[in-house]
């Protein structure tokens, strides 16, 4: 009978020896070189090291800074540079509701009377928003020249209700005025008082 065997094949295994002899005898010719080299990288990157470190923290110290200043830009409400403190907006409330209503109430009477009573209540009612919001002066006049448009977007509408005012307090029966001229007012007193959500 025969015998029947499988045979194992041995694979060759890599001899490592020769260069591991050769760093053995030739590291005493190297080693003086790689060992200043080596003592210089040490010496070099710890000073590197620290200073890099520190310069991180700085960084990271002046993010910090500009992360408050954004804050301070975009997070926090813009405030009016008309006065050292910031106004705070006024709110509608029933009193002044109640006089804006009477003023909207004359304009569309009959009577011409009642037209120049609407432009006078609704100029009141302005002055009372001017002093609000913290603009100061002798009157509705001095205090719309304290103001600017960055502030105050409807500036041009409160000034032409004003002078508007001013005339039929001053020309009386003599100054032309119409109920669509009396309309066209109190549309401008309208958008003064809506801007700062006053009615």
């Amino acid at each position: 009978m025969q015998n029947n065997s499988i045979g194992i094949i041995h694979g060759s295994t890599i001899d490592i020896s020769p260069t591991i002899n050769f760093i053995t005898t030739n590291f005493s010719v190297v080693a003086p070189y790689i060992k200043p080299v080596f003592t210089f990288l040490v010496i070099f990157s710890l000073p590197l090291c620290l200073v890099l470190f520190i310069c991180i923290i700085i960084v990271i110290e002046k993010l910090k800074t500009v992360r408050r200043k954004e804050a301070e830009i975009f997070d926090k409400p813009i405030e009016m540079g008309y006065t050292e403190t910031s106004p705070t907006k006024p709110k509608g409330n029933p009193e002044i509701a109640k006089k804006w209503d009477s003023a909207t109430k004359h304009v569309e009477s009959q009577n011409e009377n009642d037209w120049r009573q609407a432009i006078i209540e609704a100029d009141i009612i302005l002055g009372d928003l001017l002093t609000q919001l913290g603009y100061k002066g002798e009157g509705i006049g001095e205090q719309l020249k304290r103001a600017n448009k960055g502030d105050f977007k409807t500036l041009d509408d409160a000034w032409s209700a004003h002078k508007v005012r001013n005339e039929l307090a001053h020309a009386g029966s003599d100054y032309l005025f119409s109920q669509s001229d009396a309309r066209r007012t109190i549309q401008q007193y309208r958008k003064v008082f809506e801007e700062f959500f006053y009615i």
